[in-house]
Formats: structure tokens, C-alpha cells, sequence
């Protein structure tokens, strides 16, 4: 729609030979004003040197002039000392929904580009439980997978396991000490052991290096430790399974850190022949400083002095094998903002070894998760709390709000509590911290996932009961509710352009909350079953049919499903 009113507007600008790059309109902050607005008149008023009143009025006078202009707006108007207010005519409102609504695309807008994307999200550790912390990679990077994919661009997601590092040995050496065996391991004992050994290693620099040796035997193929490994791998992947399985997080791919070793030979040798390795004290190192750095930027080191491969060299044969395998036009990363400087260097070396070639490397970084001391959530004892426990925590919390809550199907709990935890995280900028608040976001008032679904189950009730067949909307629009009602669902498209542009899913949370208030002050402003004009009553049907599309839609890029009742 903006296109098209900026198309418009051009005319009057090429009349007072004004560049076009200022025919522009944006939406504007006070809607009790206006729809939109044109700001460019200081602009134009700087360039030319001219008082920008009189550009002002000249522009608003050749706008009025422009034929059939009455269609497109209900007023233009020039607002001193430099602003032109656009209120959009109802007629044309209403047509442009109805030609969205006709073609069944939200407003959403197609690319046709064939750009690919690799998104590497989830990121959980073999032999480590979920906790708190894996959530966010999680919902976002589903959310960021589902909202490239509903663009239309080519989209792989994947995992990316931690199933080869230092908790390995950690968890085998503890393992040894207890005289257990392969088939002795339970999920329950891989729990127990690892924050053990994890602490252990921490005090005792002899233990520690124990471990290490264990890992790096392991990443050489020591058959006692594979066969630990195997089992440890297949029981920890099935709970991680079971967990992402009832959050709705799905990948492509299940690779891993063991999966990119059998490039690394291939790698090293890349990077040879690129001659960006260097020797440094025995270690293989890439050198990534640049002179514009207003920080040290440390060099990237590839193999340790033992001859032990990193976290640096399995991300970089990742990326040779994702090159290989997929040749895509951007790698995202969906990983918390502590590893920035990590991506930083990987994303230097990557460049200077000419690696991704043109491919476009990205670190969609978030902040952390913190209760309401402002610290990052932890359990009472002050342990990080298991992502498992804080499901159940959040079930029990929403069941005791009402009484009635206890009566729904499991599966619409299950729904509601998934709506509670992604939407109290997707609601934020995901580069921000937030506090998660689970009384607060469990509420079926505010801004939480329960209003939203509330407002959804609501919107269906009312069509249901009105038995009533959803035909054509008319272009008829009968108050002000309405009209703000057929604005907003307009709008839907461009919150979806903007969180694909800018992979923040926040763009779309926020949208849906205003639709669902604005859609809650329409329903409640105009009893529908008392509606006597029939025309009417149709089109307020179909304009709530259409918001219900419209959420469940934008909903599902939230990877939030609406409950069959509330």
C-alpha cells in the first residue's frame, strides 16, 4: 500500500521539480492525527534553500490537485513548521485489504530472489541438560526459520551439537571413577555427573588435564571412549529430543561438532594453501586485526600447542562443509551475545582465507534471561535452573490461576504453556535482556502469549455462534473502530518484512499485541448479535474471520499454536 500511495504522491513532486527520492510516506506515531506522513520537507526546504512553509504548502496545494487524489486520501494537510498529515480515504482502505484478502497473502511479500539461508540455532551439549539458557536459541531461531521460510527464501536450519568438547572426557573420566560401563548410563546419571566433574575440573588443574587427554583420545578414535560416547550421544539427544519436540523446535539437520572433524584435514590444508596459517608458540593461529580496529582483536588460534583441535577449527570445518554441501548466501547464527567477539574472529578468518567466498556470515546475537533480582534466572539455591523444570514450573503456575484451567485438554495446556514461555521471549528485542516474570506472563491479561490466544479463541466463538457463512467484506466501513480495525490488519505484511530484514521476531509479537487490543475495543464497541442491517453484520464477521487468519498466521512464525478453547 505504501508503494502505491508513494506513486501517487510523485506526481506533485515531479510538478515542482522536487528530487523523488523525498516522495516518500511513513506511518504515523499519533494515528489520532493521521495514517501517515511526509517528513521530507526540511529536507527538500535545506537542498533548495527555501523556508520549508513554503515548500510545504506548495506540495500540499499540487497534492490536492492530483487527479482522482479524493480515492486515495480523506485530507492532506500541512502541519507548521514542516509536516504534511495524509489520512487515508475508506474507500481505498477497504479495497486494499479486500485485494489482500483476495489473493491470501497477509500482505506478505514474496521474494523471488532463490537466496538461501543455513540457520545454525539450538547449539545444545551432549551429556549436558537443558537449561534456562537453551530456550532463547531455541524459539528464535525457530522463529527466524519461519519467518525466512514464509518469504520464500531456501532455508536449511541445524542444530549444531556441542558432541565432541571437554565435557566428554569430563563425563567419561567421571564415569571410570564410579567403575560404571557403557550400558550403566541413564540420562538421570549423565545429570548427576557432569556439573560434578565440570566443578571438579575447576579446582583440580590435574584432573582437568586428564579430561582433555580423554577428549582428545576420543576426537582420535580411542575405541573404549567411542563406545561410551555412542551411548552417552544417543541418551542425551533422545531427552534433548523429547524437550524441543514439546517446544516445536525442529532441524533439518542433527550435525554436530564429530560431524565437521572428517573436513578438518581438508581445512587445514585450505587454509595452508590460502597461506593465512601461522605459527605462534607452537599453535597454529590466524591473524585477523585490521588497521581500522579500535580494540585488540586477538588472533584466532586453529590447533593448540598439543596439536588438539578447537572450537574454532570444527566452526570453521563446519562452515567448509556447509559450503559444500549447500553453497548458501548467508550462514546465521542464532548464539548469545557473549561469543561476539568469538563470531568476530571466525568471521575474519573466513573472509581472509577467502572460505564463504561471497557467502554472507551473521551473528543474530540475544541477551540473557534474568528473574526479578535483575540476575540471570537461577533456581532458589542459586543452581541454573533445567529447562525441563522450568516447563513444569510454568504449567503449575498457569493450572493454579484458575480452577477452571485444570478441566482443559492436556493439549491445549501444553499450547498456552508454549505460548507463555515464547512470547514472554519473543516480545523483547532479542539483543536485549529480559526478566522473565512467570506469574506475570502467565496471565490471560496484558501483553502474554495466554491474551493472545484468549483474544484468538474469542474471535472464533463469536463467528461459531453467529451460524453464519463468511461471504465477501464490502468496502463499506461503519465506525471509527472499524476503520482502525481494517488499518492495523493492512499493516500485517510489512511487521513480517521487518523481523525477515532484520531477523527480530519482536516486530511480529508486537504487531500481534495491538491487533489483539485493537480487535478487543472493536468487539467490544459493537455487539455483532444485535446487529439488525445483515450487510453489516456479514462484513464485521468477515473482518473478524479475516483477523483470526491473521493471527494464526503471524502466530505460527511465533511457533505459537492456538488452543481449542481457554
Amino acid at each position: 500500500m505504501i508503494e502505491k500511495l508513494e506513486k501517487v504522491i510523485s506526481v506533485a513532486f515531479k510538478k515542482n521539480n522536487y528530487d523523488l527520492k523525498h516522495a516518500s510516506i511513513r506511518v504515523s506515531n499519533r494515528p489520532e492525527l493521521c495514517d501517515f506522513q511526509i517528513n521530507s520537507v526540511f529536507k527538500i526546504a535545506k537542498e533548495l534553500g527555501k523556508n520549508p512553509i513554503e515548500i510545504g504548502e506548495s506540495l500540499v496545494k499540487n497534492l490536492n490537485e492530483i487527479d482522482n487524489i479524493d480515492y486515495y486520501f480523506d485530507s492532506i494537510e500541512f502541519v507548521k513548521p514542516g509536516f504534511i498529515n495524509l489520512k487515508i480515504a475508506n474507500g481505498f482502505l477497504a479495497d486494499e485489504l479486500n485485494k489482500i484478502i483476495d489473493r491470501g497473502s497477509y500482505g506478505i511479500k514474496k521474494v523471488e530472489t532463490g537466496e538461501s539461508f543455513v540457520v545454525d540455532y539450538g547449539g545444545p551439549n551432549i551429556a549436558k541438560p537443558l537449561h534456562v539458557g537453551h530456550i532463547r536459541p531455541a524459539i528464535i531461531g525457530q522463529s527466524i526459520y519461519e519467518i525466512l521460510k514464509e518469504k520464500g527464501y531456501k532455508v536449511v536450519g541445524d542444530v549444531h551439537l556441542g558432541d565432541f568438547g571437554l565435557q566428554m572426557g569430563q563425563v567419561i573420566y567421571g564415569l571410570k571413577q564410579r567403575n560404571l560401563k557403557p550400558g550403566d548410563i541413564t540420562i538421570e546419571l549423565l545429570q548427576d555427573i557432569y556439573p560434578k566433574m565440570s566443578k571438579l575440573c575447576k579446582e583440580d588443574k590435574d584432573v582437568k588435564q586428564i579430561c582433555q587427554n580423554i577428549t582428545k583420545e576420543l576426537q582420535d578414535g580411542n575405541k573404549e571412549y567411542t563406545e561410551y560416547f555412542k551411548v552417552m550421544y544417543d541418551v542425551s539427544l533422545n531427552d534433548i529430543k523429547k524437550i524441543y519436540k514439546y517446544l516445536n523446535v525442529n532441524f533439518d539437520y542433527w550435525y554436530g561438532e564429530r560431524d565437521s572433524y572428517k573436513y578438518i584435514d581438508d581445512l587445514m590444508k585450505f587454509l595452508r594453501e590460502q597461506g593465512v596459517l601461522e605459527e605462534d608458540d607452537g599453535a597454529k593461529i590466524i591473524r585477523v586485526a585490521e588497521p581500522s580496529d579500535k580494540k585488540e582483536m586477538p588472533p584466532l588460534i586453529v590447533q593448540g600447542k598439543s596439536g588438539a583441535y578447537l572450537y574454532a577449527t570444527s566452526d570453521m570445518a563446519t562452515i567448509y562443509q556447509r559450503m559444500k554441501d549447500f553453497n548458501p548466501d548467508n550462514i546465521l547464527y542464532v548464539v548469545d551475545d557473549r561469543q561476539s567477539l568469538y563470531f568476530e574472529q571466525i568471521f575474519r578468518a573466513c573472509k581472509k582465507s577467502n572460505l564463504t567466498r561471497n557467502t554472507h556470515l551473521e551473528h543474530d546475537c540475544f541477551g540473557t534471561i534474568n528473574g526479578k533480582d535483575g540476575k540471570p534466572f537461577k533456581t532458589r539455591n542459586g543452581e541454573t535452573l533445567k529447562l525441563e523444570d522450568l516447563i513444569k514450573q510454568t504449567k503449575e503456575i498457569f493450572l493454579s490461576k484458575k480452577e477452571t484451567n485444570k478441566n482443559m485438554k492436556e493439549e491445549d495446556i501444553d499450547i498456552i504453556v508454549n505460548s507463555i514461555l515464547k512470547y514472554a521471549d519473543l516480545q523483547n528485542n532479542r539483543e536485549n535482556n529480559y526478566i522473565f516474570d512467570i506469574e506475570k506472563f502467565a496471565d490471560v491479561n496484558g501483553k502474554t502469549g495466554p491474551y493472545l490466544l484468549y483474544t484468538a479463541v474469542r474471535i472464533r466463538k463469536i463467528i461459531k455462534e453467529q451460524k453464519k457463512a463468511i461471504g465477501k467484506i464490502s468496502n463499506n466501513i461503519y465506525n471509527e473502530n472499524d476503520r482502525e480495525l481494517r488499518m492495523k490488519l493492512l499493516k500485517a505484511g510489512e511487521c513480517v518484512d521487518l523481523a525477515a530484514q532484520k531477523r527480530m521476531p519482536h516486530y511480529i509479537a508486537e504487531y500481534l499485541y495491538d491487533l489483539a487490543v485493537i480487535t478487543n475495543t472493536f468487539y467490544q464497541n459493537n455487539n455483532i448479535s444485535k446487529l439488525k442491517d445483515e450487510n453489516q453484520k456479514s462484513d464485521w464477521l468477515g473482518i473478524l474471520n479475516y483477523t483470526y487468519d491473521v493471527m494464526e498466521k503471524l502466530l505460527s512464525l511465533l511457533v505459537i499454536k492456538i488452543p481449542s478453547e481457554m
